[in-house]
């Protein structure tokens, strides 16, 4: 019986909603990167630390903390990091040091890795097979809304008041989502939307063996990695480019961002969702293919656009090829959702957090790295824009990965339906 409290609405409305301020908590700080190197005196590479201190914690503990999530109520834990990570995203605002800062960042993370993996295991369990492609890309809408919220709201306020007023308007809102996440949404029965599976919890090394001995699933979580590691890492990155290049205020560049990284990432993740369903009931291969072609389409356009003098046309072409450079989130966590057990699915979320915690420090501080040696050359700016088209045309190296995930993608998951996995 379907009631208010137990709706997949309701339930997919809610944790797309802490989702997407998880990631405002996480990604934040791009916009805060001049502000915070000037005030600390920090290089391009120091300042991209951040990104790793957020990831030290949440890498380590998500896998811990996911498997009690396969045993226990889930909403309770998505309660309890909302509520941590935000706590620990105000004192963000407190620090008095760098050393502080970068501690505050690691409860972030840690608060993330207590609230996060479970969201993507209770709508697997809200929504059949053949509706979690759209499903799955509405929850992850998170990274596009929650980097337009974060670029454009935090840029704004680090302007008009400063940068360690950002981080303590923006723990607001993820306190009061974790008890609404606890009072009003029901925790789903596991499995109801999965004939014959079994209340047995998987050993982690049956999880691991599903997302890496598959080819389709270790194809599509190296593909996603390498996209999720350029992604951040230009994200990370944009906002100072548009400083730096064209002089702008941290409030104009954070919208022009803010925009870029959300309204044609949000309409991509939707659209490779809604598109894998529909060619999916024929041939299962499209939940690979749609995010690889766009890839492949998206990498030498963003080279081309990100080295652009005029603004406008920057600006232009860069949302085209966000479109289609990040279409590949929700349509991949539903692949891989797919070939999970129900009682797989917190894990295997948690390690691939994991693993994209690793590709969001490598891409700003490899960005770093490169825009800093590129800058003795060409000067800040002109450094920062080759490393990012440089950064740009390595999509296409993803997008080989999901092609190869393709051709195993109908085999692997006819294997996994009959138990041969």
């Amino acid at each position: 019986m379907i009631t208010r409290r137990n709706s997949p609405w309701l339930a997919l409305v809610v944790l797309a909603s802490i989702g997407t301020v998880g990631f405002i908590d996480r990604i934040v700080v791009n916009v805060l990167v001049e502000p915070v190197k000037a005030e600390f005196g920090l290089t391009d590479f120091q300042v991209s630390l951040m990104a790793w201190a957020f990831a030290a914690l949440n890498i380590i503990f998500g896998i811990v903390v996911a498997r009690f999530a396969e045993r226990v109520r889930r909403l309770t834990l998505i309660s309890v990091g909302a509520v941590a990570w935000s706590i620990a995203t105000a004192l963000c605002g407190a620090a008095a040091s760098w050393v502080q800062l970068l501690v505050a960042r690691m409860g972030v993370g840690l608060g993330e890795a207590i609230g996060l993996p479970s969201n993507q295991s209770v709508i697997a369990d809200y929504f059949p097979a053949n509706k979690r492609g759209f499903a799955m890309s509405v929850l992850l809408l998170s990274p596009p809304l929650g980097a337009f919220i974060g670029f454009v709201g935090g840029g704004w306020i680090a302007q008009e008041f400063d940068w360690r007023m950002t981080f303590l308007i923006a723990a607001i809102p993820g306190l009061l989502l974790g008890f609404i996440a606890y009072f009003f949404v029901a925790e789903p029965k596991r499995g109801q939307h999965d004939p014959g599976a079994s209340d047995e919890v998987p050993p982690l090394s049956a999880v691991v063996k599903r997302l890496f001995a598959l080819p389709s699933g270790r194809n599509l979580v190296i593909g996603s990695a390498l996209a999720a590691m350029l992604g951040f890492g230009l994200n990370y990155f944009f906002t100072s480019l548009m400083v730096r290049q064209f002089e702008l205020g941290l409030a104009e560049a954070g919208l022009y961002a803010g925009l870029i990284a959300s309204l044609p990432a949000a309409l991509s993740v939707l659209g490779s969702g809604w598109l894998g369903d529909k060619l999916g009931e024929k041939n299962i291969a499209a939940y690979a293919l749609v995010p690889g072609v766009a890839l492949l389409l998206g990498a030498p356009l963003y080279a081309f656009a990100i080295t652009r003098e005029s603004l406008v046309l920057l600006l232009g072409l860069v949302s085209v090829a966000t479109f289609l450079n990040f279409g590949y989130l929700g349509i991949t966590y539903a692949a891989l959702q797919n070939l999970m057990h129900p009682r797989m699915r917190a894990t295997a979320s948690a390690l691939l957090s994991g693993v994209y915690g690793i590709a969001s420090g490598l891409g700003p501080s490899l960005l770093g790295l490169l825009s800093d040696w590129l800058s003795d050359g060409y000067g800040p700016a002109r450094g920062l824009a080759l490393a990012m088209a440089i950064g740009g045309l390595m999509y296409a190296w993803a997008s080989a990965h999901y092609f190869i995930a393709a051709r195993h993608l109908p085999r692997d998951s006819e294997a996994i339906r009959q138990g041969a996995s």
